[in-house]
């Protein structure tokens, strides 16, 4: 069984859309960051970085529980364990991580930056919203060129895949118009037909919230309480006591 640290953002979004493609068993155990959940001493002590997502495999290396934090590292731990979404040959293995440190190094910041400066932002400043969404708009253009060439990203469906798709979920936010880059909404809606992304997109679903938030939300995401956190030890020690969601992830057969 795996405990799934959770709130549904482009980020998080990842790691539900992994397990259900890989049929493992799951418990979303949800970390409200809206309202600084993300800063309690038990969620510390499995991310002492304060983000999701995050996971605890309670079958991990040697049989033991192992905590993880950082959706990349989250995603190619999940394939090794599965054997799936990540090559062996050494080739194709690689061409699969070059287009998930794409995704990491480029895509989340940059997107991220731009959802930020028009979306959450209190005051519109020009340059930053310029800035960045000439960014997010030139990472478009490589996306669109690269899928003209292959169906996904790396060849084959993968976890770039998996990565970088929801970030497209929420382009409204960085006004992009999809139709502009064909190949792109060609890549989109494959991979939004796949029911294990279908099934991934309704955990939490109606606790989601992009863009416009309120006054403890931005305080909670951006402000200075974040820096007051003190230091917490890492590794896993008693069973983190945050409230969980099962469904179909625990207690439902693999269709």
């Amino acid at each position: 069984m795996i405990d799934l640290y959770f709130w549904p953002t482009p980020n998080g979004q990842k790691i539900p859309i992994m397990l259900e493609e890989c049929g493992l068993d799951y418990r979303v155990k949800p970390v409200n960051m809206l309202r600084g959940e993300q800063f309690k001493p038990s969620f510390l002590k499995i991310n002492p970085n304060n983000k999701i997502p995050a996971i605890v495999d309670h079958e991990g290396p040697g049989g033991e529980p192992f905590a993880l934090f950082e959706s990349g590292a989250i995603l190619q731990y999940l394939a090794e364990k599965t054997g799936r979404f990540l090559p062996r040959e050494r080739r194709a293995r690689y061409t699969v991580l070059q287009w998930l440190t794409f995704q990491v190094a480029n895509v989340g910041p940059m997107f991220g930056q731009c959802g930020h400066f028009l979306g959450y932002a209190p005051r519109k400043i020009p340059y930053a919203i310029d800035r960045y969404r000439n960014e997010t708009l030139r990472l478009y253009g490589v996306m669109d060129r690269r899928l003209k060439q292959v169906e996904y990203l790396a060849g084959p469906y993968s976890i770039a895949d998996m990565a970088t798709w929801p970030w497209m979920r929420v382009r409204w936010l960085h006004r992009i118009e999809l139709g502009e880059f064909p190949n792109v909404q060609r890549w989109y809606e494959a991979i939004a037909a796949r029911p294990a992304v279908q099934r991934a997109m309704e955990v939490l679903a109606k606790s989601e919230k992009i863009g416009n938030p309120d006054a403890k939300a931005r305080e909670a995401l951006f402000g200075r309480s974040q820096l007051t956190q003190k230091r917490r030890p890492t590794g896993v020690g008693k069973r983190p006591s945050v409230s969980q969601q099962t469904g179909r992830r625990a207690d439902k057969a693999k269709g």
